[in-house]
């Protein structure tokens, strides 16, 4: 059979989904209107990209293996609405290609991404939030429970933080390893990556926000008033309403975001914006 050909890449990190029931449900999840400006990447052999062609009048695919990219029409009949960029999603300008478009509402992206770059290829695309939609990915699974871990959670740490101030996460449903061939040796998982469109404050914060996060997740089993050295005194901390001898895992979102203002003058800065529906 012509899709069993290719051998797995492990340079690429390639593990194709092949279980049916799988991709329907992705599908599903995905619910893709025909007029979405619907983007997929590393479609690999084509298996979920076949369903997807079915529901839209356009589909982008981003694939950086030549040989797949080169064979996927071929594998595919041929389809007139299939575009193909070969190309590394890490580089790939997303928010050039909404504009090219000219979509309006932006770009609604789903891929079984390699995990040897998902968390990098993440806030590269979060980076361009503003032209994205939504994001539906087969992540490890320990990825995607850090991604939509709560406070207090063993998950919980700062990708939790600078993902969530940044996009609504949500675990859809867990995936076997043998639903895929080579199959990994790790569990994935599925998410669907809603991004916040930040005002200019709350991405003025950013930087901030992670330069505190970064340090209160350092040495995880110790307190604030010791892994924010160097930050805050420990009044400090208890000035902002927050007991330092917490650790981060504890703190919420709004916690974070209170400490992050205090590193600057600005202690008045708003918190994000959505000004998109998240429906």
């Amino acid at each position: 059979m012509a899709m069993a050909s290719h051998r797995p890449r492990k340079r690429f990190g390639q593990n194709f989904l092949e279980n049916e029931a799988v991709i329907q449900r992705i599908v599903a999840s995905i619910d893709a209107r025909a007029d979405d400006d619907l983007v997929e990447i590393g479609p690999g052999l084509g298996a979920l990209t076949r369903l997807l062609l079915e529901r839209v009048d356009r589909l982008h695919v981003i694939e950086l293996d030549r040989d797949l990219a080169d064979g996927l029409p071929r594998r595919l009949g041929q389809p007139d609405h299939l575009i193909i960029h070969q190309a590394d999603a890490l580089r790939f300008d997303f928010a050039g290609l909404a504009d090219a478009l000219g979509s309006e509402q932006g770009l609604r992206i789903v891929g079984n991404l390699p995990y040897n770059i998902s968390t990098p290829l993440l806030f590269h695309l979060l980076d361009q939030a503003d032209r994205v939609i939504d994001m539906h990915f087969m992540l490890q699974r320990e990825v995607v429970e850090r991604l939509t871990a709560e406070p207090g959670h063993k998950h919980f740490g700062r990708l939790s933080v600078m993902a969530q101030y940044r996009a609504d996460c949500t675990f859809l449903f867990g995936v076997p390893p043998d639903a895929f061939r080579p199959a990994p040796k790790v569990d994935s998982a599925v998410v669907r990556i809603q991004p916040n469109v930040l005002n200019a404050a709350a991405q003025a914060r950013m930087a901030r926000l992670d330069t505190v996060v970064r340090k209160a997740f350092g040495q995880r089993r110790k307190t604030l008033r010791n892994t924010l050295k160097g930050l805050f005194k420990a009044e400090q901390i208890e000035q902002l309403a927050i007991d330092s001898g917490r650790r981060a895992e504890t703190l919420s979102m709004d916690e974070f975001i209170r400490l992050a203002d205090a590193l600057s003058d600005d202690t008045n800065l708003d918190t994000p914006v959505r000004t998109r529906s998240s429906s």
